[in-house]
């Protein structure tokens, strides 16, 4: 069985209930900047590029899909999942090198 990669500008596109293509390029720079916030944290560019991502991404992605109100900032259960995922990767990173 061939394991397809994780689309993960589709996988948020169908979280948001978009169908279209008009925002691509918003969501995917948000999504470039969900990642770069979880590689800061300690999670590994290879996790952040899996299903098991997935839903973090995208609940990044939807507490910065701000329309102007100037009010964004990442929720409470975005930093809690980002310390899990940071905490379980990063020590498997240590135990691996």
């Amino acid at each position: 069985m061939t394991v397809l990669p994780f689309d993960t500008l589709l996988h948020v596109k169908n979280g948001l209930g978009i169908m279209d293509d008009y925002h691509n390029v918003t969501l995917q720079t948000y999504i470039d900047e969900v990642r770069e916030y979880l590689h800061a944290a300690g999670v590994p560019e290879t996790v952040t590029a899996t299903k098991e991502c997935g839903g973090i991404i995208l609940r990044g992605v939807a507490d910065l899909w701000n329309y102007g109100s100037g009010g964004t900032d990442l929720s409470p259960y975005f930093h809690k999942r980002a310390a899990q995922l940071a905490c379980k990767w990063g020590v498997l990173s240590d135990e691996q090198t």
